[in-house]
């Protein structure tokens, strides 16, 4: 597994309708498309929404990302997503935490 590190300050006040949107829209398109979205936290301060997908191995991320990005569902909400981000840091990683399987 390979997944994405996404980092997004969201604009003043627009916190809790970007989580509902998150939440009820777009979690939904990106496992339709076959990302899938491990987790999700907001800062303190309510301005950071840092979350993380994964894909199957780093071959994949192109492939699953065009599907998503040029999908109807993702064109339908894009506008409108993108209305509360200001701005958007990705970093691709791997783990490389042992797990009580792996000792």
């Amino acid at each position: 597994m390979i997944y994405q590190l996404r980092t997004y300050t969201i604009n003043r006040g627009m916190m809790e309708p970007w989580v509902t949107l998150f939440n009820d829209k777009l979690v939904g398109i990106m496992n339709q498309y076959g990302i899938g979205v491990d987790d999700a936290w907001v800062n303190q301060d309510q301005n950071q929404f840092i979350w993380t997908r994964s894909f199957a191995n780093s071959d994949d991320i192109p492939v699953k990302e065009a599907a998503f990005y040029g999908s109807p569902e993702w064109n339908s909400v894009m506008d409108h997503a993108r209305s509360h981000i200001a701005r958007i840091q990705v970093d691709t990683v791997n783990s490389v935490l042992k797990t009580a399987s792996t000792n």
